[in-house]
């Protein structure tokens, strides 16, 4: 569906971003795109290493422009390529050409961040630490701002976090 308004969801680990597409997307009647980095550790049974960065990001996006075709006002993304970027410079110090190409390329009608306000959870292999977390928190806060992009920092639980959306796109979308 054409005008169909793609909405970000950023965060660091472990603070709510899968739970908060899905719930949204309920929420909203629409649909919601998977963290495809998740799929990928599940499949493998392990993290990626730096050269498959920026494939998973390139599957992001595909999945995004499929679901975008289905969706109904708004499409919800759970992460985005600059997420993927990020993590590329917090573990391996840089970001490859074609994944910053596609990182730059952040064109959602809204984008939201995740606070990590809830407890740290490990899930195995995609989750390190709550220090790990406040750190990237604290990048992804700081590269929006440097880049300009407006963003709404949600806080609380899954309930109040929804409210927060859902005033937010009603005055705004």
């Amino acid at each position: 569906m054409k005008g169909v308004l793609r909405v970000a969801i950023l965060g660091a680990e472990s603070s709510g971003k899968s739970t908060l597409a899905a719930a949204l997307a309920t929420h909203f009647g629409t649909l919601w795109v998977p963290e495809y980095l998740r799929e990928f550790v599940d499949t493998k049974g392990r993290v990626p290493q730096e050269h498959e960065q920026y494939d998973i990001a390139r599957t992001q996006r595909e999945r995004e422009h499929t679901a975008a075709q289905q969706a109904k006002r708004f499409l919800f993304c759970d992460t985005t390529p600059l997420m993927t970027a990020i993590y590329s410079r917090h573990y391996w110090g840089r970001v490859d050409e074609e994944l910053g190409d596609l990182e730059l390329a952040h064109d959602y009608a809204f984008t939201l961040v995740t606070a990590p306000d809830s407890p740290w959870v490990p899930d195995g292999l995609q989750r390190e630490s709550e220090a790990v977390r406040q750190a990237v928190h604290e990048e992804v806060v700081q590269t929006l701002d440097e880049r300009a992009i407006r963003f709404m920092l949600v806080t609380g639980s899954l309930p109040e976090r929804v409210l927060q959306v859902d005033r937010f796109l009603k005055v705004a979308g």
